[in-house]
């Protein structure tokens, strides 16, 4: 099977850019149009659905801040961290599968939409970072 690069980073870029409308500039609407209306979320942790991820960002203030984001096919694999809040710092990652819908343009053609390739279900893994000085390490 060939891959598609050039999808890849489309699907890169918008599990990145839903990530900072929801988790970041907390825009609700905004984000709400990158998340499936049949999302799954595959984490304990977290509530279900969109529901589920909506409660969980209203009952706290934190900030995600990615340090590495992976695509191949339709899953972005994001590595980041979550700060503030009043709470620890984790260290998180989440495999994100991003579906694209089709639309019919012509006589047995299809082409995506731009505004059709949505976050479908996510698989979120999170620990406590802990820091130690160099002085804790001998």
């Amino acid at each position: 099977m060939t891959r598609d690069l050039e999808q890849e980073a489309r699907n890169k870029a918008l599990v990145l850019e839903a990530f900072d409308a929801l988790f970041n500039r907390r825009d609700f609407e905004a984000a709400e149009r990158y998340w499936s209306p049949d999302y799954v979320q595959h984490s304990a942790a977290i509530g279900p659905g969109w529901d589920g991820i909506l409660a969980l960002v209203r009952s706290v203030r934190r900030r995600y801040e990615n340090a590495l984001a992976l695509a191949e096919g339709e899953y972005v694999v994001l590595h980041g961290r979550f700060s503030g809040g009043g709470r620890p710092t984790i260290e998180v990652v989440d495999i994100v599968r991003v579906e694209v819908r089709q639309e019919v343009t012509g006589p047995r053609r299809r082409a995506p939409r731009a505004s059709a390739f949505r976050v479908v279900s996510c698989v979120h893994l999170a620990a406590n970072v802990t820091l130690f000085a160099a002085s804790s390490m001998r």
